[in-house]
């Protein structure tokens, strides 16, 4: 980040241009100031002045300050790429997309909010400084770009240090190990990589620490996560300030490759190299910012020339271009139109899997014109037929993406298996959050005592459904854990459990939590998620003016953010003013666009106010939206049965079943639905399928039996 002044600014403005859905945007200077016209909070064309560019390459973006402190960056950046590579342009960040003035992705608008989106990583000692009862921001920083500080933390104990060992005198001067840094990156000193006997893989002299500093330095710029305090200090576990993002249906692909912008951090923790102890700078020049070696040469520091820069390894002889060990093993994606990454999982290409779990991998982005069955068969003329990665849990997340029957086993496995990578153990137990039973539940108790806090939060996570005073005996012991990470996961999980209903001797732990959970989210609250996370606390404490205040302070931040009006309804569903429940969740179907949580919460609404047409009606439009959603399908097709439309009402769940074909609510309504309406036998083909999935339910024999029995008579 810099100031935009003539040396700064990379853009053309001599009076550019750029359309995009009918926006004409220019480009000019004007006494000196760089100026771009386009379109603003409310829709119409108006001047605003550069104040910051933004990045350097490949592409540069520009920064508006709003009187309110806010700094927001344009949706138009420049390509700063050669032109004969396509760049020297302006161009769109949504190309193919039309953002208008009320989208939330508008460059006027929340998510394009430097203050909160982007200041942490880009400038250095930055504090946001919002006022929440203003709305306004004071945001300061140290540097106005990524300095020493950044990365080494406060430096003026290190000043002093340098200052002293300058002293001619040999008295005095300091012996301080750390040289007076917040903390030593030190991890590479005196490491060596020498050849396994037995593989002839390269081998760490030293194990590594389980806590890796320079890898959670990195990570927190170098991750995709959110921020909580700003107490970050380097070389600390980045859960103590942040909430890291788990490889999430979204974010990434099933196997763990890199779906969205994730960054590098979850990448390289799932990585064989992770696991071995390689760190950041083995491969990078943090301070030049740029590989130790060019080219092939960063992997041969290591991995030997002669078995694996050779045919017989990569069977590539020849090509052009050259295939690189990146273009296998870090296969890259474009983000930002025009930003090419790599995926730093380091992973060998799985193409079997591609064909079993529509995943990507590093043959097929090469050979687009071929399958994944093609590449697989290849890879096994090559390397023979057994398998090889590092990284085989992409089964089991692909099965509860998809609501299989078998995912909870499979998910159980990944996170039982010590030798998967913590990220995807705790990745495992947050998906199991909605498959807990006594089968399972173990792997919570043992995850609490993880040493990794990823883990540990996970398996909070997990237990998020279950009543807090039945998991208060082994989750309270969290609430005085090391990391603040844990700790808020913690007392979020407790917080239904009244004060009077807590043991004594907890209660002092619990509030010292409380308030750090507080304050993380009053620390966000120009954002509307932090505002409602704060609310539903609020609202499981019974603090209910309270929770009221912060689900309307969202709904102000953004009245699009459907999860804040759900939350306020639900509460006015508590409070017996079901009439202003219906009247938000309203107000936010017109005012966002569609939503479908919203359309089947008001379903509800109208259904306890005995308005069984209407909720019908919400019901429908639900699942018309969202039609992948369980309980959508599920409350619409009850509430068609309900109306006596009992051929729409199987329908309905049929279709769903078609989606989601081991759903066992979907399979006992079929039963019941077919069963009240005298079809027998489909009633029993139903339940044969869901005897298939609880082949011991004594209830579920014993009404087959019945069924049975009617059929004959």
């Amino acid at each position: 980040m810099q100031h935009a002044t003539a040396t700064s600014v990379l853009g053309n403005f001599d009076d550019a241009s750029n359309d995009h859905y009918g926006v004409h945007s220019r480009f000019f200077k004007k006494n000196g100031k760089f100026i771009v016209e386009t379109d603003g909070p409310d829709g119409n064309l108006a001047l605003f002045e550069v104040k910051y560019t933004f990045g350097v390459d490949p592409l540069q973006q520009y920064l508006i300050e709003f009187p309110d402190g806010r700094l927001q960056a344009l949706s138009i950046a420049w390509d700063s790429r050669p032109k004969d590579q396509g760049g020297q342009r302006w161009f769109h960040l949504y190309p193919n997309e039309e953002i208008k003035h009320d989208d939330i992705l508008h460059w006027t608008k929340l998510n394009q909010n430097w203050n909160f989106m982007c200041a942490e990583c880009h400038s250095t000692g930055v504090k946001k400084n919002y006022d929440a009862a203003n709305d306004r921001f004071a945001t300061t920083w140290a540097e106005i770009s990524v300095g020493c500080e950044a990365c080494h933390g406060k430096g003026s104990r290190h000043v002093s240090w340098a200052h002293d060992q300058q002293r001619w005198s040999p008295f005095g001067k300091s012996d301080d190990p750390l040289k007076g840094l917040v903390a030593f990156l030190n991890e590479r000193n005196g490491i060596t990589w020498l050849p396994d006997p037995r593989t002839g893989n390269p081998q760490r002299s030293i194990s590594p620490a389980m806590l890796r500093k320079e890898v959670e330095t990195c990570g927190r710029c170098h991750a995709r996560r959110g921020e909580f305090s700003e107490d970050w200090k380097p070389g600390q576990s980045l859960s103590e300030t942040h909430v890291v993002s788990s490889l999430a249906r979204g974010l990434y692909h099933a196997d763990g490759q890199m779906l969205d912008e994730v960054y590098n951090y979850g990448s390289f923790k799932q990585s064989k190299m992770f696991a071995a102890g390689v760190t950041c700078s083995d491969c990078h020049e943090p301070h030049a910012a740029k590989l130790r070696v060019s080219g092939d040469g960063v992997c041969l520091q290591c991995h030997a020339t002669d078995k694996y820069e050779v045919a017989a390894h990569h069977h590539h002889e020849g090509v052009t271009p050259a295939v690189t060990c990146a273009s296998c093993h870090m296969p890259a994606s474009t983000f930002m139109v025009i930003d090419k990454r790599h995926d730093h999982s380091l992973r060998i290409p799985r193409p079997d899997l591609s064909a079993k779990l529509a995943t990507p991998n590093a043959c097929n982005d090469c050979h687009t014109d071929k399958s994944a069955e093609w590449a697989a068969s290849t890879i096994e003329q090559w390397h023979g037929p057994n398998r090889k990665g590092f990284q085989n849990y992409g089964e089991a997340f692909r099965a509860s993406w998809t609501d299989r029957a078998d995912a909870a086993a499979l998910l159980a496995t990944v996170a039982a298996n010590p030798a998967t990578p913590a990220i995807a153990r705790a990745s495992a137990l947050t998906e199991l959050r909605s498959r807990v039973s006594p089968a399972n539940i173990e792997l919570a108790r043992t995850g609490i005592i993880d040493p990794d806090p990823m883990v540990r939060i996970a398996a909070l996570d997990m237990l998020e459904g279950i009543a807090g005073n039945r998991v208060w005996p082994f989750v309270s012991p969290l609430l005085s854990d090391p990391s603040r990470g844990v700790r808020i996961r913690a007392v979020s999980l407790l917080a239904g459990v009244p004060t009077a209903n807590q043991p004594a001797a907890d209660r002092e732990a619990f509030e010292r939590a409380a308030a750090e959970f507080i304050a993380a989210q009053r620390f966000n609250a120009d954002r509307p998620e932090a505002r409602s996370t704060l609310g539903n606390f609020y609202t499981r404490r019974g603090l209910f003016p309270d929770a009221e205040t912060e689900y309307k302070a969202g709904l102000r931040l953004s009245p699009r953010y459907a999860p804040a009006a759900i939350n306020l309804a639900d509460l006015y569903r508590q409070l017996g003013r079901d009439g202003e429940a219906e009247s938000v969740l309203r107000t936010a179907i017109a005012t966002s666009l569609q939503d479908a949580g919203l359309h089947h919460t008001l379903g509800l609404t109208l259904t306890r106010q005995k308005r069984p047409d209407d909720a019908l009606a919400e019901f429908r439009v639900a699942t018309e939206l969202e039609p992948d959603r369980l309980r959508y399908a599920y409350a619409y097709a009850v509430a068609l049965h309900s109306a006596g439309r009992v051929d729409e009402s199987i329908n309905v769940l049929k279709e769903s079943l078609t989606r989601h074909p081991d759903d066992r609510d979907t399979l006992v309504a079929l039963v019941t639905f077919n069963r009240d309406a005298g079809d027998i036998g489909t009633a029993l083909e139903y339940a044969g399928q869901l005897s298939r999935l609880a082949p011991n339910d004594r209830e579920l024999n014993s009404l087959i039996e019945g069924l049975r029995a009617r059929l004959k008579k």
